[in-house]
Formats: structure tokens, C-alpha cells, sequence
């Protein structure tokens, strides 16, 4: 039975996952590592780990992903995003296992009209952003047979996230404000948990870098609107500008990612984001 150890199990994702692994327990021996487990910052406490779990895969689920706070933080912001990763691609690649690292669209400054594919030049606009793009090179640096997947407005039914920061909103306040200028694509972290069994699973090994989130670009404002009307809520939403709503770290103004590659790679064809949403929001629900 194949190994799969998973790092950062108590994030958004490494939680999917956990619940994934029951349709794959037949098949696959699962070890989930809290980040209270394992510091990947420590690269002899990385090597000892996979050394002594000998796995066959390694989900780099672990991220330092407070994107304003990561100004304040760089250090701690490249330890995590950067350095950890690095660990963790040179670890694998010593014990012969496949690392699936996870990166994200704030690599790019979204200066463009259009779709990012894989291999678009990269700016990221802040700390956070940098220290993402600087893992992906760490992991590739150590080692090639890797596989990067970017992602973009990850959320669950799990933790602190977008979708449940508006949920929580509504049942508080009867108006709120949501930028209308910023565009990207919502993606169900329950949906990226099963992108990444996919490629565990393809009989192909096609590594390097990668884009999935679910099908469509939208904005903040319009993402929050959909939120409420499939949530039944009839709170006012005003859309803001991001000069009406400023953050200490600046945000891509558009930065939607091309999904081509991974569809064909592995035969990935990602949902369109309001059905992940909706069913995300009807989890959320019966979980009351």
C-alpha cells in the first residue's frame, strides 16, 4: 500500500483531504502532520520525518498565508513559504517520494486583461506573494520531479475564509462593503483535495508547474452577492474600490489563472465556481 504524508493537515486543504482520505483508505495509508507536528522550517527535522515514514507522495499543504501581516513578518513569511518548501523538495527527493507543493495566484501583480498560463512572468505586489514565488523556485531548485499547483480565493467549510467571513457578517450586520474591482477565481478547497488525488493517482508523471481553481473569474463584491443569494440573506452589499478599501499589502488586480495545462496533463476539468459554492454552502448549513 502506497504512503501519502500530508503536511499542514490542519489548514483548509490538509482538512479536505483528511475527509477525502476515506474513499481512498482501501488504497493509499494516509499520515496527517498538524504543523505543531512537524516545522518544516527545520530541514533535519523534515529529512528525519520522511526518512522514517518512507512515503511515497508529500502534500505540502503548510502555508504562512496571513497576506497583510506577511509586510510585517517577512521572515517568518520566506521561513514557511520559502525555505519549508525547499526542506521539503530535497527530503523527498532523497527518499525517492513525490512532492505536491501548493503555490498561488499572488505570484503574479495582475497587471493584464487576460488569463495567466504557467509560464507568464512573474511579479508578485507584496511579501506574502514573494515568499510563494520563491518556494516555487526552492522546490524546483531541489527538486525537478515536483509538481507546483497554483491556486487562487481558497475556501471551505473549514477555518477562517472568505466564505465564512461573509456568513458571518451577514448574520451581524445589515450592510456591508466588498471591493468590485479586483477579479480572480473563487476555488472550493474540497475540489483542489481531489485535483491532487487525481494527480497521485494518473498512471502519467507530468511535474512542474500547474494552475487549478474552479471555472470562472468574478469579483469580491460579486462573489460575496452570490454568497448571500445562495444563502438566503438580504443584506445590502455597496461595492467598494480598492482606493475605498485599502490593505497594507496590495492585491493583484486581476488575476485569474489559464487552467489548460492541468486539463491536459491529467484530464483535470474543474467545476464552475458557483456550483462549488453552492455546494460548499449547503455543507456549511447542515453542519449548523
Amino acid at each position: 500500500m502506497k504512503k501519502i504524508l500530508v503536511v499542514g493537515a490542519n489548514g483548509q486543504l490538509g482538512k479536505c483531504l483528511q475527509k477525502l482520505s476515506s474513499d481512498y483508505d482501501w488504497s493509499y495509508n494516509f499520515i496527517f502532520l498538524a504543523s505543531g507536528d512537524l516545522d518544516i522550517t527545520d530541514s533535519g527535522a523534515v529529512l528525519s520525518v520522511l526518512e522514517e515514514e518512507k512515503p511515497h507522495f508529500c502534500i505540502n499543504a503548510a502555508a504562512y498565508t496571513a497576506v497583510d501581516l506577511a509586510e510585517q513578518e517577512a521572515a517568518q513569511a520566506f521561513a514557511v513559504n520559502a525555505e519549508g518548501p525547499g526542506n521539503l523538495a530535497q527530503a523527498c527527493r532523497e527518499v525517492g517520494a513525490m512532492l505536491i507543493h501548493i503555490s498561488t495566484d499572488y505570484v503574479f501583480d495582475g497587471d493584464t486583461e487576460i488569463s495567466y498560463d504557467e509560464d507568464n512572468f512573474t511579479n508578485p505586489n507584496g511579501v506574502y506573494g514573494a515568499s510563494k514565488l520563491k518556494g516555487e523556485q526552492q522546490v524546483m531548485e531541489s527538486n525537478p520531479k515536483s509538481v507546483i499547483i497554483r491556486t487562487s480565493w481558497l475556501y471551505s467549510e473549514y477555518n477562517k475564509n472568505f466564505v465564512k467571513t461573509m456568513l458571518h457578517l451577514f448574520s451581524e450586520r445589515e450592510e456591508i462593503g466588498v471591493v468590485n474591482d479586483q477579479f480572480g477565481q473563487p476555488t472550493n478547497a474540497n475540489d483542489l483535495a481531489e485535483a491532487i488525488m487525481h494527480i497521485i493517482e494518473s498512471d502519467k508523471r507530468v511535474y512542474g508547474v500547474f494552475h487549478f481553481s474552479n471555472y470562472g473569474e468574478t469579483t469580491w463584491f460579486h462573489f460575496a452577492r452570490k454568497i448571500a443569494e445562495l444563502s438566503g440573506s438580504d443584506i445590502k452589499i455597496k461595492a467598494l474600490t480598492t482606493a475605498e478599501y485599502p490593505t497594507p499589502a496590495a492585491r493583484p488586480r486581476r488575476s485569474t489563472l489559464a487552467l489548460d495545462r492541468i486539463e491536459s496533463a491529467y484530464g483535470i476539468e474543474p467545476r464552475y465556481w458557483e456550483n462549488s459554492l453552492q455546494e460548499c454552502l449547503q455543507t456549511i448549513m447542515v453542519s449548523k
